[in-house]
């Protein structure tokens, strides 16, 4: 019996040395980081809930300084939540590539623009570029002005009650993208909206439900698991409802005998295709390029799945956080009123484009809120080579996880750096700011192709927001408990109190 259980001991512990001090554990290893345990490394410090497990990142992050690392065999990966480290990384296409954890949304985004690599991120980089120039953006203000007043309808409803506002500024940011990217516009009906919306929650869900379960990153057992069967329920949602889009526009298109080509082409304001003036859909862009054959049906598919996705949920994520502050600023508050008043007195006209540019507090608020709250918390690139981070040699073929919410906490990049202060943005508290400090969109070649819009899209729903309400505070930012999501996420409804201005 004994030299049984000293042979099972031999065993086990020459699988250890087998897993965890090979070449490239020894590497890793040589990092910061967890407690490692017997053969399973680092396994049981990362297998948590979703709540937890975003949790245990902000720990993790605290006990290190910069960089750590996670090692469970045979996957190796470096947090950096640095921006020395960050610059390295982000700042050329030497690292552009994500790493293959964003294999895991292959199923729903399959070589859309945020899960692509190489030349096929850059071809479709170039096609959809001019769907976001100034003059496209100029034109999408109208829409978004009128979304905006559906918006404040809901909230002229409630007035003086508590509302969650994360659907309702989820089913706002849907319809904008859809009217604007896409250039449709959803039925009344929308039931199947609020399908969409509830699948893509869901599909977050158990992307983070697989990212901590290392057994379940090979495709094959994940497919066959009770939660791969869950995504592809969800995924039929998703492709059904963004298929209908595209074929909405097409039929569109065609019914009214457009021609792409020339509608793209055109510049000028009194270009009438769609409602009263052009409005370039990225979708036409798209559709322009299949016809062309620069891309094919299913590349068509691959980016409105990945814009309606990026274009409207971390819009709303943004958006849920800022007024959330707001709400709880007073001050803050009051004083982007006046800004609002100096600029329209007591007109009550549409936002225009020129206004935007004139709301300079609003916007240190809106980047002061995105800095606390960055909707897109995580990035993962791969290493393709042995890299040197923070003076430590990393292997290549390993994964490189950029920590943007705890680079945005770093009190020696931003002092104070839980409280909501939009002065930090000022253009003379700015000077000297490392460029990589602050990254709500990324940064570097792969940024966010759609960062303008975004901001345009926030500051027209907060304006318009802030001239008809007062907000006051029911969820307060102590009250904020961040769950494992592809968006930053509070587990809970975000309460909010808007009060009618008089």
């Amino acid at each position: 019996m004994f030299v049984y259980l000293l042979g099972i001991i031999i065993f086990l512990c020459i699988i250890h040395i087998l897993l965890n001090y090979n070449e490239k554990a020894r590497m890793i290893r040589k990092l910061p980081g967890p407690r490692d345990d017997f053969i399973v490394g680092n396994g049981w410090t990362v297998i948590r809930s979703p709540v937890e497990t975003m949790k245990n990142g902000r720990v993790l992050a605290s006990q290190f300084d910069g960089i750590f690392r996670v090692w469970i065999y045979p996957f190796g990966a470096v947090f950096i939540y640095n921006p020395e480290d960050i610059e390295i990384i982000m700042s050329s296409m030497k690292y552009g590539d994500k790493s293959s954890i964003y294999n895991f949304l292959k199923p729903w985004l399959r070589d859309g623009l945020l899960v692509s690599n190489g030349e096929k991120w850059q071809t479709r980089r170039k096609i959809l570029t001019p769907a976001f120039h100034f003059n496209i953006l100029k034109q999408f203000c109208e829409i978004l002005d009128e979304n905006s007043e559906r918006f404040l309808e809901v909230l002229h409803q409630t007035a003086g009650k508590p509302i969650d506002v994360v659907p309702v500024l989820s089913e706002f940011t849907l319809n904008s993208i859809c009217e604007t990217a896409m250039g449709t516009q959803l039925r009344d009906d929308n039931s199947t909206a609020r399908s969409y919306k509830q699948a893509i929650y869901d599909i977050g869900s158990v992307f983070f439900d697989r990212f901590v379960r290392v057994y379940l990153y090979p495709d094959l057992i994940f497919n066959l698991s009770p939660l791969g069967k869950k995504q592809n329920k969800h995924l039929k949602v998703v492709h059904s409802f963004t298929e209908n889009v595209i074929e909405q526009r097409r039929e569109y298109i065609e019914k009214n005998g457009i021609d792409i080509n020339e509608q793209i082409e055109a510049d000028d304001d009194d270009s009438y295709v769609y409602k009263k003036k052009k409005k370039t859909a990225m979708l036409d862009l798209l559709l322009s390029a299949q016809k062309e054959g620069h891309i094919d049906k299913i590349g068509v598919q691959e980016e409105v799945d990945t814009f309606m996705f990026e274009g409207h949920d971390t819009t709303a994520s943004g958006l849920t956080y800022c007024f959330m502050l707001l709400a709880n600023h007073k001050k803050i508050q009051d004083k982007i009123i006046q800004e609002l008043d100096d600029i329209f007195g007591d007109e009550d006209r549409p936002i225009k484009m020129e206004d935007l540019a004139k709301m300079k507090y609003l916007e240190c608020c809106i980047k002061e809120s995105l800095r606390l709250y960055p909707p897109v918390h995580f990035i993962s690139r791969s290493l393709n080579e042995d890299t040197v981070l923070s003076n430590y040699t990393i292997p290549a073929g390993s994964f490189c996880h950029i920590l943007i919410l705890d680079l945005h906490y770093r009190p020696d990049l931003f002092k104070n750096p839980k409280e909501f202060d939009p002065d930090r943005f000022l253009p003379e508290n700015s000077v000297g700011r490392h460029p990589y400090a602050y990254i709500p969109f990324s940064a570097g070649p792969r940024n966010c192709i759609g960062q303008k819009f975004a901001m345009m899209e926030m500051k027209i729903a907060v304006a318009k927001v802030l001239r008809k309400f007062h907000l006051s505070p029911v969820t307060r930012p102590c009250d904020i408990t961040f769950t494992a999501d592809l968006v930053l996420r509070n587990d809970g409804p975000v309460l909010v109190n808007f009060i009618k201005r008089e």
